[in-house]
């Protein structure tokens, strides 16, 4: 049986900072400029302000069908989930969003290169458990890598969890529960370098 790894997608796979840009351009006209390039959160790398009312439920509407299908790749992970799969591993993403989402972001990925072939969609169930973890335990994966330290929580003991540290300014990723952490890294690229070196 070929083992899994299982792979968070906005943050991991693909570039969500970038997405969230353009769904911004699209909105009001110009590009925003960019505020911290070390920010985790999209409101505070970007000169943006914060909407309310209708101007936020009209933006909020742009987070649609041809957005999940047209977020670009972070660099080296297309790369690194090759070098995975020639390694012998199945891809798995599963990504907490919206259910009816769940085939775009699948051909989102797939046009990008990515050699995944299942997505599975996942939304809080319980507080204070990963909205993940009912599906990790299903699938059974080796080792699950997310850049979102939450989405640790509640998953099964066997499975390493790889934690994708990325840009530090507001993270989450820090504190008492990096502890239900196996291993963190910089990317997905340094994950498949330190995950295969392991190996060998």
């Amino acid at each position: 049986m070929t083992p899994i790894i299982a792979l968070d997608a906005d943050g991991v796979l693909v570039n969500y900072h970038e997405a969230y840009a353009r769904a911004w351009t699209m909105a009001f006209g110009a590009r925003p400029a960019m505020r911290d390039p070390e920010a985790y959160w999209p409101m505070d790398r970007w000169e943006v302000r914060r909407l309310q009312g209708d101007q936020l439920e009209a933006f909020r509407t742009l987070f649609d069908e041809k957005f999940w299908s047209s977020i670009p790749a972070i660099t080296g992970a297309v790369e690194a989930c090759n070098d995975l799969v020639t390694a012998g591993y199945e891809l798995v993403c599963v990504t907490a969003m919206e259910l009816h989402f769940e085939v775009a972001r699948l051909r989102n990925l797939q046009d990008q290169g990515f050699p995944i072939s299942r997505v599975i969609a996942t939304q809080s169930v319980q507080p204070g458990v990963s909205p993940k973890a009912a599906a990790l335990r299903s699938l059974d994966p080796v080792a699950f890598v997310d850049d979102y330290l939450p989405y640790m929580l509640g998953i099964p003991e066997d499975i390493h969890a790889a934690l994708v540290l990325r840009e530090p300014n507001g993270s989450p990723n820090v504190g008492d529960e990096l502890e239900h952490v196996d291993s963190q890294h910089l990317d997905l690229a340094d994950f498949a370098r330190w995950w295969l070196n392991e190996r060998l």
